[in-house]
């Protein structure tokens, strides 16, 4: 079973991010989606900040690593990990999304 994930970091990060997750095949693809601005309330403080929104393509499978990683290379204390199991995916897109995260 496939899973997206969300994740928003800060736009420093989001290609190192996005690459590590891709070169240590915890990730199929990641798409950055920039200029993102997130409204939130944090430690009593409420911020407008400049975010870009990752899309991370995963599996089930790999997934406990991938949200492990994303903690460790992450700059914020608590990042935003979300996780969504598929519904319906194209059968090819599955199988290359398998392929990619193949641990060696």
């Amino acid at each position: 079973m496939l899973r997206l994930v969300l994740c928003n970091c800060s736009p420093g990060e989001s290609a190192s991010l996005a690459q590590a997750l891709v070169e240590e095949k915890l990730a199929a693809c990641v798409n950055v989606l920039p200029a993102v601005t997130s409204y939130y309330v944090w430690q009593g403080e409420f911020h407008q900040d400049p975010e870009h929104t990752l899309l991370i393509k995963t599996t089930a499978e790999r997934y406990p690593a991938l949200k492990a990683r994303i903690e460790e290379l992450h700059s914020y204390t608590t990042p935003e990990i979300v996780a969504f199991d598929s519904v319906d995916v194209l059968d090819r897109y599955a199988a290359w999304a398998v392929e990619q995260t193949r641990a060696s």
